[in-house]
């Protein structure tokens, strides 16, 4: 058996569809309440076989941010998609 060692194509971060997640509140952050690199616990999990924590890697808007979840990849989720920080 063969390894593939090439590199996979550069794809952008997923976003979730907004009816997923219409049934959370809007819950405004507090100023600085998110950091990137900062590990924070999902409300819901985008799939069933993800991990329910993300890491924060970057601001995408005022209030969205990038993140990388274990076992889905990156992604684009608003902040009312995370509930404490871990």
């Amino acid at each position: 058996m063969k390894l593939d060692s090439r590199k996979p194509a550069v794809s952008t971060p997923q976003r979730l569809q907004a009816q997923n997640w219409s049934s959370l509140p809007d819950i405004s952050p507090v100023e600085g309440e998110w950091q990137d690199a900062t590990w924070v616990q999902l409300r819901e999990r985008p799939t069933p076989y993800s991990h329910d924590e993300a890491l924060l890697l970057c601001q995408h808007s005022d209030t969205e941010w990038v993140v990388w979840i274990p076992e889905c990849g990156e992604m684009v989720l608003h902040h009312r998609h995370f509930g404490k920080r871990c």
